[in-house]
């Protein structure tokens, strides 16, 4: 992390926006006041910065634990995917529509494109829920099934590879028309 002395608030979180739910269990307003400097921040609301900086430092080394992702059976792929992902997405969508509500109702008057931010999120966040649905009843069922049939010495072949290949096309397009909108979410915050 760097220097607590001249970083951000909302500098932090731009970095890394697991730091936004540190700053929620101290109290700190990264939003409306996250042009303070962490340890200002800190020093407004009566607390010790060095336990800030050690949460976040946490979850910096949560990031050296990365991995080796290809090296992992497929099974365990679409596990990890649903436990660490998917669940995230469900758990923090509502949190970030209830801040986009917030900063819009606070601050869209003088900033109007944060509506269409906030419109775009909702319809993507809704898409992205449908999509991550797919991917759960549909592609990782089918991989599991790959994987018990491949280690019972099956012939993986046999096993209609037509049943979920326009699954996967379907699937591959929704990834780029929602890149697409995180990019124009982007361009709006600029």
């Amino acid at each position: 992390m760097e220097n607590i002395d001249t970083i951000t608030l909302a500098e932090i979180v731009t970095q890394d926006h697991r730091a936004a739910e540190i700053f929620e269990k101290f109290g700190l307003d990264f939003c409306c006041f996250g042009n303070q400097r962490l340890v200002d921040a800190c020093d407004n609301r009566n607390i010790d910065a060095n336990d800030v900086v050690q949460a976040l430092k946490e979850l910096e080394s949560e990031n050296s634990n990365i991995s080796d992702f290809e090296q992992w059976p497929l099974d365990t792929l679409a596990d990890y995917i649903y436990k660490r992902h998917h669940k995230y997405v469900e758990e923090k969508t509502p949190l970030i529509k209830e801040y986009l509500e917030k900063i819009c109702a606070v601050h869209g008057v003088l900033h109007p494109e944060l509506f269409e931010i906030s419109r775009i999120f909702n319809e993507t966040s809704g898409e992205l829920a449908v999509h991550m649905k797919k991917e759960e009843l549909m592609v990782f069922p089918y991989i599991r099934k790959l994987v018990k049939a491949s280690k019972a010495g099956e012939d993986v072949s046999s096993i209609a590879i037509k049943s979920i290949s326009g699954t996967i096309v379907s699937l591959k397009s929704e990834h780029v028309d929602e890149g697409e909108d995180l990019r124009l979410m982007s361009l709006l915050n600029q």
